[in-house]
């Protein structure tokens, strides 16, 4: 959350001269609803029960940058589908994610104490973003732009 994985996806797709697509817009544009609401209304295993199906759809079918959902690396069979791909993990610390994002927007896990909520989340999910990603680009006190930059360099990919 607040690492810019929207931000970020949507110029690199811009440099690279390929489509970006968002899983967590394709839920919120098939339901008709925001996420927080699903999650309000529906709870969290419906969700992520859509966001299952949403990545597998777009690793299958999608062909440029692609943005997932914090969350969706909890599960087992998303993480296997990632294997091999070049996924790159935004990392961010809590501070910086205060700073940005200022903990208090519609975020459904964050409701009760975002910070210790925030850190928890980033506790456990930390080592899942490690496992799947080829690369990690921190993004404190970063423009997109120079986060934009530091994934093309460790990728070894070049703007088109």
């Amino acid at each position: 959350m607040g690492s810019g994985k929207s931000t970020v996806g949507e110029l690199l797709a811009q440099r690279l001269d390929v489509p970006y697509r968002d899983t967590d817009a394709d839920i919120v544009a098939v339901e008709g609803r925001e996420i927080a609401d699903i999650f309000i209304d529906a709870g969290e295993p419906y969700f992520r029960e859509l966001e299952r199906a949403a990545v597998r759809e777009a690793v299958v079918g999608h062909r440029g940058v692609l943005a997932l959902g914090g969350g969706a690396i909890l599960d087992d069979a998303t993480r296997e589908l990632l294997a091999g791909l070049p996924v790159v993990y935004l990392s961010l610390e809590a501070e910086e994610a205060v700073r940005r994002v200022g903990l208090n927007q519609a975020r459904p896990l964050l409701a009760v104490n975002p910070r210790r909520q925030w850190r928890e989340l980033m506790d456990a999910r930390r080592p899942l973003y490690t496992e799947v990603a080829r690369v990690v680009v921190a993004t404190d006190e970063r423009t997109p732009e120079e986060v934009a930059q530091a994934v093309l360099d460790a990728l070894e990919l070049k703007d088109a």
